[in-house]
């Protein structure tokens, strides 16, 4: 016996006319705001920073209120996984992407191609990357990037 469950149409129908209705990301920040950003969490985050376990590190590297100086010198963690989530946080400068594009862990140069706010220098610099993964997630950011265009052409047309 299978633990598939198959609804049959009408059933879709009435799921979706019961389903709640979708808030937009700033109907959601509106109803939940987050903390004010206060000197008392930069520096909770430069503690982390700091601290022995690289998973805490990683945990202030994820920060989107780090200061520029944690970022950089968290660019040059001894630990991979730190560097990986520098590589993957949109706050991060251009330079610090910049930098992290040289890496030596495929993983760190995959998730700065990945990272949305990557100078267009760097995407090309990537592109020809030793690792074919690395390769491949910029073609695949680029192909995403090329659908986006053309829905967007789409629909400008039809408006």
């Amino acid at each position: 016996m299978s633990c598939i469950r198959f609804n049959t149409p009408a059933q879709r129908r009435q799921m979706a006319a019961m389903a709640p209705s979708m808030l937009t990301a700033e109907e959601v920040r509106a109803l939940h705001p987050a903390p004010e950003v206060t000197e008392t969490k930069v520096n909770r985050i430069r503690l982390l920073a700091a601290d022995a376990n690289p998973k805490i590190r990683a945990s202030a590297a994820s920060s989107y209120h780090a200061p520029a100086e944690v970022y950089e010198a968290l660019a040059h963690d001894p630990d991979a996984g730190v560097r990986q989530w520098v590589a993957r946080n949109e706050t991060v400068s251009c330079d610090i992407l910049r930098e992290l594009a040289q890496d030596d862990d495929e993983t760190v140069r995959g998730f700065v191609a990945l990272n949305y706010f990557v100078p267009g220098d760097v995407m090309a610099e990537l592109a020809e990357d030793a690792s074919e993964t690395v390769r491949g997630l910029v073609a695949w950011k680029s192909a995403l990037k090329s659908e986006a265009d053309a829905e967007a052409a789409a629909d400008s047309a039809v408006a």
